[in-house]
């Protein structure tokens, strides 16, 4: 029975490891909106005006969605995420301009060398410790190059508290989640029962992010050396308001 429990433990702490790496979890998310996406990229962009040869790195990247759109506008752009899965994806867009890796976020990666790092669509607050998290913020700080811009895209936590769906089923194909979702101790968790019909088989997986509020990054920013030049509500540029804005989006600038 300890073996067991300890097991359990462990499986719950790389919640992240496991589930961004199951064919459920694309499966999932496969709909997501590729054209608002794009469509932000394109105003941040804007906003931020990089020089042509401006270097970036996208954490968190996924299948590289995003990444691939940055580099189809001329930029050199280098994507990591700890899903081998997503990576081996995503290797297939790499060409002159674009490169993947396999990486933990809370590890060190090219210090001081990019223009500008993103980390989008709340890739971020996965993790149990508070140390894990400032690791992760580390990270992203210390590959940019002295006056280098940080974008931190995140759920405003007020926002999703009061509009939060606790239950909810999506089928796709021979599959069917059982979402149920809550606030505990501090964290969005998010249960998603798995009916794989044509498998004949179940699987459960869980999300934790933590409820960071715009007071809790204010202090890691400050930790971290990082400036914060701007904050957005959502992805057309309004100004962020804790009570109606769906995002938070953190402009930060290492000093």
């Amino acid at each position: 029975m300890e073996v067991f429990n300890e097991l359990a433990v462990e499986i719950q702490k790389h919640w992240f490891k496991d589930w961004f790496n199951s064919p459920y979890y694309h499966l999932l998310y496969n709909n997501r909106d590729t054209a608002e996406a794009a469509t932000f990229i394109d105003k941040l962009l804007q906003y931020l005006r990089p020089p042509a040869d401006a270097t970036m790195l996208d954490v968190a990247c996924g299948k590289g969605r995003h990444s691939g759109y940055l580099a189809s506008k001329g930029y050199t752009v280098t994507g990591i995420d700890l899903s081998i899965r997503s990576i081996n994806i995503a290797k297939k867009l790499e060409n002159d301009h674009l490169s993947f890796f396999q990486h933990d976020m809370r590890l060190p990666f090219r210090v001081n060398y990019f223009d500008l790092v993103f980390n989008f669509f709340t890739s971020f607050g996965y993790f149990d410790t508070e140390r894990e998290n400032e690791n992760a913020l580390r990270t992203m700080k210390n590959s940019l190059k002295p006056g280098g811009k940080l974008v931190l895209d995140y759920l405003n936590s007020a926002y999703a508290m009061a509009n939060l769906v606790p239950n909810e089923v999506k089928e796709e194909g021979d599959v069917v989640f059982e979402i149920v979702r809550e606030v505990n101790d501090g964290k969005f968790q998010k249960q998603i029962n798995i009916l794989d019909r044509a498998r004949l088989q179940r699987a459960t997986f869980t999300e934790n992010v933590s409820a960071f509020t715009l007071s809790d990054f204010e202090e890691m920013f400050v930790r971290q050396g990082l400036q914060i030049t701007d904050i957005f509500g959502d992805y057309h540029f309004n100004s962020y308001d804790e009570q109606h804005s769906p995002r938070l989006i953190i402009i930060a600038e290492k000093q």
